[in-house]
């Protein structure tokens, strides 16, 4: 597994986010950041869109320096609804959003 800085990360994610806006046609975007037990961590977004708050993640392994090294590629929605995983990329986070998170 490759490790990255989590500050690289985060700054790539930062340039990102107008784009991720504007395509998307977010009323809101921020970056997500959680820390599970052990060694998790969960990194992605917080997105508000037709009026409803979402955190889009994907789970990441913690080293002991602090790098951040990506579990899977599968994108979670966390919602006041529940959460669902498996989502391959963006397109299918907000397609599933979109068509009603339930």
């Amino acid at each position: 597994m490759d490790y990255l800085n989590r500050e690289i990360l985060i700054d790539q994610m930062n340039a990102q986010l107008k784009e991720l806006m504007d395509h998307y046609q977010l009323e809101d975007i921020g970056i997500y950041e959680e820390e599970g037990a052990g060694d998790d961590y969960y990194l992605g977004y917080t997105v508000r869109k037709n009026g409803e708050v979402f955190m889009i993640n994907m789970p990441y392994m913690k080293d002991a320096y602090g790098n951040l090294g990506l579990k899977n590629r599968d994108w979670t929605i966390q919602s006041d609804e529940g959460e669902k995983k498996g989502f391959h990329n963006l397109d299918e986070v907000f397609d599933h959003i979109d068509k009603g998170f339930h």
